[in-house]
């Protein structure tokens, strides 16, 4: 069972073994790394451009100090800031050229490979355990999910995933677009988080999605006698590159693994837990059911 050390070896197809480190580095947060490059580069602009901050907030739509933050890499700027920022200052598309990269920023350390694969797959196939799929969740949901992470994130923190896991669901209008599939276990879907208007609203919104002709959501029921994914939730990703890898996260600590064996293995799971869950119909009529009740 062999964990990946970063997106550009599965990419590549190198031989992995290592690992991905979850935990805190410097160059995850903001102030360091490619947050402070673009923050420098946006004060040179800006210094260039003979524009002083409250004049370029204007401009921009953002306060003084919201400058400051995003030019001291204290702050991840939104993609919104950077193509204003880009045309402000007359940039020629230096600034947005960093936008993925900045964007990346914003998702916690322990996701961000695995954002990057998911942008760019052609196929996932997603098993949920504890809460809403982060692509099937509306914006209310999100929202109630970090307020709820202990230790309690900063509000600027909570608002900045908020935006990166909307900026996911770009995936949905994506061309081509991947195949999806998503098996939600029942006990999820009765979990009220953030209430029952919210939840009422998530249930509508999976329900929705599931109707698109590229994606396929199926419930576990809890009433099943037999499950064959009882290890906890992964996700399998077909690669833009031809790989199939596959995510597993659990307390903030992630991994990527590329071993075939492995990969295989959950490959079974899933095959086994989607003959085992409702069918995409009648998950849809639980779905239906659900929101009559909440």
């Amino acid at each position: 069972m062999e964990a990946v050390e970063s997106v550009e070896s599965v990419e590549q197809g190198e031989a992995e073994g290592t690992r991905e480190d979850a935990g805190p580095r410097p160059e995850d947060e903001p102030g360091s790394g490619v947050v402070t490059a673009f923050g420098r580069q946006l004060k040179l602009l800006r210094v260039r451009a003979g524009l002083e901050r409250p004049e370029f907030g204007k401009l921009t739509g953002y306060a003084a100090q919201s400058i400051a933050s995003f030019e001291q890499g204290r702050r991840i700027p939104p993609p919104r800031f950077i193509d204003r920022a880009d045309e402000a200052l007359d940039a020629g598309g230096v600034l947005k050229a960093l936008k993925e990269e900045v964007g990346r920023a914003q998702y916690p350390a322990f996701f961000r490979d695995a954002a990057r694969l998911e942008a760019r797959a052609t196929a996932l196939n997603v098993y949920a355990v504890y809460a809403v799929p982060g692509l099937l969740q509306t914006e209310d949901y999100a929202r109630a999910v970090f307020q709820m992470q202990r230790p309690l994130l900063e509000d600027d923190v909570i608002e900045q995933r908020l935006e990166a896991r909307m900026v996911r669901q770009s995936i949905f209008t994506r061309r081509p677009a991947p195949l999806m599939s998503f098996v939600i276990e029942e006990a999820v879907l009765r979990r009220q988080l953030g209430g029952l208007k919210t939840m009422r609203g998530t249930l509508e919104q999976i329900l929705l999605t599931g109707q698109s002709r590229n994606v396929e959501v199926q419930v576990m029921p809890i009433g099943r006698e037999d499950h064959a994914a009882l290890g906890g939730p992964f996700t399998l990703i077909d690669t833009d590159k031809g790989h199939r890898i596959a995510y597993a996260e659990v307390q903030d600590d992630s991994r990527l693994y590329t071993d075939t064996s492995y990969v295989r293995t959950l490959e079974a799971r899933y095959g086994i837990l989607r003959s085992q869950a409702l069918t995409p119909s009648e998950s849809s009529a639980l779905i239906e059911q659900l929101m009559g009740e909440a």
